[in-house]
């Protein structure tokens, strides 16, 4: 069995230790995790293998806006103390910054700066979930004050940036999934479709209906399904009455992003 990038790049991640020797590590154990780890520390790795077992569950993101370009970083830590912290905000602005001097590529070089100058300092598992750069026309972010949710706006040239801004800020609180309805592929409606027939059946007051009595009903409610996950359907956050695309207009967005801790 061959060792998967996927299985190296997870425990570079949870080590902060080189490409050759989690590769190594991963022959020695049959491809183990666990077992991984417990062989670097016994190659005198310990004290980085040992920070990486704790889960990393909180952190923070930094977003970086230019012109029509912004940086985008988030770096999960082990305690809301430590992210909350000056210095963990002065080590994530130093890392955005490093992102915007170094490009995308600098990621691992990234890491092994945190492993490096702020991991032992500031004593937690300090691990980058975020690393990109977005450049577009009309390029909008908003990050939520807790620093946890995050949301970016590519739209068309044109576009009032302020708006962009503001969907930036509903993406955060909605969550859609998709741009528009006609980004929702068969295979996800019919999986959702499948869903409800199965909690249908399950309720005791619709079970006992007649199959097709209860696929006639599904089929109703799918276009309220697309459009609750559809950020142009969506209502619009700051002003429920209307949808996002009658807030902003139905073909300025191109993509959107959303990143959370």
């Amino acid at each position: 069995m061959a060792i998967t990038a996927a299985q190296v790049k997870e425990l570079r991640e949870r080590t902060g230790i080189g490409m050759m020797e989690c590769k190594k590590a991963l022959t020695q154990t049959d491809w183990d995790m666990d077992k991984a780890i417990e062989e670097l520390r016994k190659k005198g790795l310990a004290k980085a293998a040992k920070k990486a077992d704790r889960e990393a569950l909180e952190g923070g993101i930094k977003i970086i806006s230019e012109q029509g370009k912004v940086y985008v970083v988030s770096i999960s830590s082990e305690t809301d103390f430590l992210a909350i912290s000056d210095k963990f905000k002065v080590m994530i602005n130093n890392i955005a910054e490093y992102l915007k001097e170094n490009g995308e590529d600098s990621k691992e070089a990234a890491q092994t700066l945190i492993n490096s100058d702020y991991a032992l300092e500031l004593g937690e598992n300090l691990q980058i979930q975020e690393y990109k750069i977005i450049e577009w026309d009309i390029v909008a972010s908003y990050v939520h004050s807790n620093n946890k949710l995050a949301a970016v706006v590519v739209a068309k040239a044109g576009t009032d940036e302020e708006q962009a801004k503001q969907v930036a800020m509903h993406i955060t609180a909605a969550n859609p999934e998709y741009l528009s309805m006609d980004d929702i592929s068969d295979e996800i409606v019919e999986k959702e479709k499948t869903l409800q027939l199965e909690i249908m059946k399950a309720d005791p007051k619709m079970g006992n209906k007649p199959e097709q009595v209860l696929v006639k009903i599904i089929e109703g409610k799918m276009g309220k399904f697309k459009s609750e996950i559809s950020l142009l359907e969506q209502n619009f956050v700051i002003d429920p009455s209307k949808k996002v695309k009658d807030f902003i207009g139905e073909d300025t967005i191109t993509s959107f992003y959303r990143f959370s801790i």
